[in-house]
C-alpha cells in the first residue's frame, strides 16, 4: 500500500496530502534556492504533477515566477509558507520537504548545486547543538 502524508503551511489555512511515490529529493544550496527560502539550501521533493489533493485553503496560494528563469514558487498569502508548486515547464510538481506533516519513509538522495552553499555552512553544521533555543 502507498503511504499518503500530509502537509500544511504555518498557519494550516492550507492543506493537502501526497502519495508518497517521489522521483527524485534533493537538497538544493543554489542561489536562487537560499534567497527564496532565507537559508543556506532548500530541501526539494521531486514527484508527478497529479500527485497532491488540494484538502484546504487553494484560495491562500499565491506564486511567484522569476521573469527569466525556469523558476518558481508557492506560498500561504497568510503566513508565508512555502507550499508544493507545478514547475514553470509543467513536468514536475516540487514540495518543499518542510511543508509536510507526517514522517518520510524517503531521505534525500543527493545535495545538488553544493558549490554555490554559502561559505559558512560547513561551521554551522559542526557547530554545537541545542534541542531547543540556546541558552
Amino acid at each position: 500500500m502507498i503511504n499518503r502524508i500530509s502537509g500544511e503551511c504555518l498557519c494550516g489555512s492550507v492543506k493537502f496530502s501526497v502519495a508518497e511515490e517521489f522521483d527524485a529529493f534533493y537538497l538544493c544550496h543554489c542561489e536562487q534556492c537560499q534567497k527564496i527560502t532565507g537559508s543556506a539550501f532548500a530541501a526539494n521533493i521531486i514527484t508527478k504533477p497529479e500527485n497532491i489533493t488540494w484538502v484546504a485553503g487553494e484560495k491562500f496560494i499565491s506564486k511567484y515566477r522569476h521573469p527569466s528563469r525556469d523558476f518558481s514558487k508557492s506560498f500561504c498569502k497568510k503566513c508565508g509558507s512555502g507550499l508544493p508548486y507545478i514547475n514553470t515547464s509543467a513536468t514536475s510538481l516540487v514540495i518543499p520537504a518542510g511543508s509536510l506533516s507526517g514522517p518520510l519513509t524517503t531521505a534525500p538522495q543527493g545535495q545538488v548545486f553544493i558549490s554555490e552553499s554559502p561559505n559558512w555552512l560547513p561551521q554551522g553544521l559542526d557547530s554545537k547543538s541545542f534541542k531547543g533555543f540556546a541558552k
